[in-house]
Order: C-alpha cells, then structure tokens, then sequence
C-alpha cells in the first residue's frame, strides 16, 4: 500500500487525506525519520500543497505536537480495510497484478512455490520490504507511549494546549443559538453605481 500510495502520488501528484495519512505515520514511526524531511518531500509532489494546511497535519499524523491522539497506521490494515481486492494497488504497482487477494498485503508471506507459479519472486521481481512491518509497528506504539507518560511530556502538551489548543467549551447535544440582527453583507447592495469609491 506504501509502494502504491508514492507511485500513485508520483503519476497525479494527489492522494487522498487517509494515505497522505499513512505515508507521514509510516516514515515517522515504522522508519522513525524526523517529520520535516518526509514533509518536504511529500509537499513537493502534491499539486494541492498549501503549507498551512500541510505541514500541521504531518506534525499532527507523526505525533510531535503532544497534544493530538497517536495514530499509527497500519498499511496492512488499511490494504484490508480499503482495498482488499487489491484494484488500487495492482493499477499502481503492476508487478504484484497476479498476486492472490489474501498476500496483497504483505506478499513477502506468499509461499516460494506461489511465487514462482505467479511470476513474482519477491527479492527478485519485487522489493523484499523494508523494514519489519510487525516489529516497527510493536516498538513505536511503545516508544511513543512510554515518552507521552513522562512528566515533561505532560507537562509540554499542557502548555502546547494552551497556547494553541481550543478551550471552547460547549454541550455537544445543544446546538449553538444563532446570533439575531446580522445579516450576510454582500458586494453588490442595489444600487447602480457600483465603483463608488466613498462608500
């Protein structure tokens, strides 16, 4: 999903929000690469970049801004969940087009013999993977977690929140009353002159 989610970004230069997502939890936890560089990288394939919007989400999606919930995405899952018959990943990464529905995820797990009955060895036909999907998954939930317990991180999600967070507090279940006497201002109130430089 990795593999499809970069190859289908480097062809139309757009992903949807859920794999733009997974590709910044990916580098950031399974591969433990500092946020900036995979932000660069990814800011400069995506034909809708807006830096406002960019790059708070890929701090938010890799977990240093100490105050948003910890998402580390599973591209194993997300191949399940998403595309379990596989109809992205063999559009952008033809190499596994033959590959049965259940290794799709992970096909390094296909049997040698199915591997080679489907023309594709993994190792040689396609990429063994780069890091222990399970392992890196176990170890950054851990990592994480032990540091978002300490005083200090505590401690600095508090004053991150405070400085940036919203405290607005409402009922969820009451819905807010509208605020009477305004009325939508528009550019063109009736009268004929519209480039009248004194109103």
């Amino acid at each position: 999903m990795i593999d499809a989610c970069m190859r289908a970004l480097n062809e139309g230069s757009w992903i949807n929000f859920r794999m733009r997502a997974m590709l910044m939890s990916f580098a950031s936890h399974h591969l433990w690469l500092h946020w900036r560089p995979t932000a660069i990288h990814l800011a400069k394939h995506f034909l809708d970049f807006e830096p406002g919007i960019h790059f708070s989400q890929c701090q938010m999606q890799s977990g240093t801004t100490g105050i948003n919930t910890i998402r580390i995405y599973s591209p194993i899952k997300q191949v399940i969940d998403h595309d379990p018959k596989g109809v992205f990943i063999r559009q952008y990464v033809p190499e596994l087009a033959n590959v049965p529905d259940e290794y799709l995820p992970e096909p390094h797990w296909m049997p040698l013999d199915l591997q080679s009955h489907i023309g594709c060895v993994v190792g040689r036909d396609y990429p063994l993977p780069i890091v222990d999907h399970r392992k890196a998954y176990k170890s950054a939930q851990e990592k994480i977690f032990a540091i978002r317990q300490t005083i200090s991180a505590i401690d600095e999600s508090k004053r991150v929140f405070l400085k940036h967070g919203s405290r607005k507090k409402r009922d969820p279940l009451v819905k807010p009353k509208k605020e009477s006497g305004l009325r939508q201002l528009t550019l063109f109130d009736g009268s004929d002159d519209l480039f009248d430089l004194n109103l």
